[in-house]
């Protein structure tokens, strides 16, 4: 695996940028990059489960490793999800598992420094490559609407 840096400076308040990232109403809209009608359940605590879908209910399944709100959150992956049912034992789940993605927002004078980095499986790396700057533009483009 391979991890993956990604940095945008937002002309808002972290607060406003993590709404942005978790709020149920935008985040489909900034994860749009990544396909259509994303969206994610969880109830924020960490060590919870957190499945993150897709208009077919398939996706990933992952665990809130820890969660400093406004300022960090960070995701352990454990598997993928397959028309909604969890999948951990096969191929495209043994190689997600352990992958971090992690979210970190720092406060710059009033503006946020966000940081996104990622364990990528290398089939994956040229999507993410892509997709990653795209997502952090409406990232910013909503937070400083």
């Amino acid at each position: 695996m391979e991890r993956l840096t990604f940095t945008t400076h937002i002309h808002a308040k972290p607060h406003i940028v993590w709404d942005v990232l978790w709020d149920e109403d935008s985040y489909p809209l900034w994860t749009a990059a990544f396909g259509e009608d994303a969206r994610m359940e969880t109830d924020w605590k960490k060590g919870s489960q957190v499945r993150f879908l897709n208009k077919n209910d398939d996706g990933m399944l992952s665990e809130i490793a820890d969660i400093i709100p406004e300022k960090f959150l960070s995701f352990r992956h454990l598997g993928v999800i397959a028309g909604g049912s969890e999948e951990s034992l096969g191929k495209d789940a043994k190689q997600w598992a352990g992958a971090m993605e992690n979210y970190t927002l720092t406060d710059e004078d009033g503006d946020t420094r966000l940081e996104v980095s990622m364990d990528i499986v290398p089939e994956y790396l040229d999507f993410f490559q892509k997709l990653w700057p795209q997502a952090l533009e409406k990232v910013k483009a909503l937070a400083e609407e």
